[in-house]
């Protein structure tokens, strides 16, 4: 039994690493993927909704074109699965710059509400910059708030370290040694 869990393999002297077969490479340029889906999807067919999480075989292609590379660097993908009740082929891509998926045709991403959540706190923040704009006086409570708030921590954290110091000079005098 044990003679089939070898992690080395005899080579011999005479081999030669070019005449070994190399694999052969997909003739469309769509490469087999086994993977799971990134985002819940409802076909735009059957209104079939397929789950993040769910396995399928799909197939990926480099995307050309202007869009192809993010950067210049970072190559963006497109994916090909089909649906489960349709057969309806459904593709997304990659976004490199958002670092997710964006739904190219055959369905519909479906609401997620994380992603919701990010663009109001966004938009909060982008608001309040504009009225600090428009209202000097909110502008300046606003810098006064955040000076208290700054001595505040400061002042926590005067008291941390004087904590800190007395429980080291407990323990040094526990032990017998001195601190400077």
């Amino acid at each position: 039994m044990g003679e089939r869990k070898v992690l080395n393999k005899y080579i011999p002297p005479d081999f030669d690493p070019r005449l070994v077969p190399r694999g052969k490479r997909p003739k469309d340029g769509l490469i087999p993927v086994r993977m799971m889906l990134p985002f819940s999807i409802q076909c735009s067919t059957c209104h079939t909704f397929m789950y993040r999480g769910r396995k399928f075989n799909s197939k990926k292609e480099a995307m050309g074109g202007p869009d192809g590379r993010y950067l210049n660097t970072i190559q963006r993908w497109r994916f090909y699965i089909k649906c489960t009740a349709c057969s309806r082929p459904v593709t997304f891509l990659t976004d490199p710059k958002n670092a997710d998926y964006e739904m190219e045709t055959g369905g519909t991403r479906t609401y997620e509400v994380h992603k919701d959540q990010k663009f109001q706190e966004e938009d909060q923040e982008a608001s309040e910059l504009e009225s600090q704009k428009k209202d000097p006086m909110k502008a300046l409570e606003n810098r006064a708030l955040a000076s208290q708030k700054e001595m505040a921590d400061l002042d926590n954290l005067d008291e941390i370290k004087a904590m800190n110091m007395k429980h080291l000079k407990i323990m040094a005098s526990a032990h017998g040694t001195s601190i400077s």
